[in-house]
């Protein structure tokens, strides 16, 4: 299972509902935009565990920051508190607001859901895509041993953030770039 599919999984319904009534979307409008933004920010973050340190600053966040809250509790996705920690996401993942404003951009064009939605969208994503990562990673024993980063845990992170499940993350990070250019 990976990140698109354990967000988007019957059991993230509520996740879903829950993000149209507060945007006033219809629920098929809402995981169709999902379904855009979650590969561009599965690509941010594995391009950002590629970099110096990336892995460790994730696995810091994942075992601190209890993300695991926004996939088990999806009514707190819609709180201003999950808004601002999903923005600080969003800034860590893509490092500026305009790769955000172009994120929003190209949802628009894939979905036809306009952007200022998807701009409101994109935090509670974010949060939830950290949520998915979280529980995954627990689940899979990444925070035994003090959170330590082993190759073990680097392939069980990579794995999960595997867009197209070819078990390389260079041809998503290129993907990334080109429909952001």
């Amino acid at each position: 299972m990976n990140i698109m599919d354990m967000v988007l999984g019957e059991q993230n319904a509520s996740a879903i509902n829950q993000m149209a009534k507060s945007l006033g979307l219809g629920t098929t409008e809402t995981k169709n935009v999902v379904e855009q933004l979650l590969p561009v920010l599965s690509r941010g973050l594995q391009r950002n565990t590629t970099q110096e340190d990336g892995m460790e600053a994730l696995v810091r966040a994942l075992s601190s920051g209890n993300h695991q809250r926004y996939i088990d509790q999806s009514e707190v996705l819609t709180l201003p508190d999950t808004v601002e920690d999903g923005n600080s996401i969003l800034g860590h993942i893509f490092g500026s607001k305009d790769v955000s404003r172009n994120v929003a951009a190209y949802a628009e064009k894939q979905t036809g859901v306009s952007s200022s939605i998807i701009k409101k969208m994109l935090p509670m994503v974010a949060a939830l895509a950290m949520g998915a990562l979280g529980k995954r990673a627990s689940s899979g024993g990444l925070f035994r041993g003090a959170g330590r980063v082993t190759k073990q845990n680097q392939g069980l992170i990579r794995s999960f953030i595997d867009s197209d499940h070819d078990g390389s993350i260079a041809d998503d990070l290129l993907s990334m770039a080109v429909k952001l250019i």
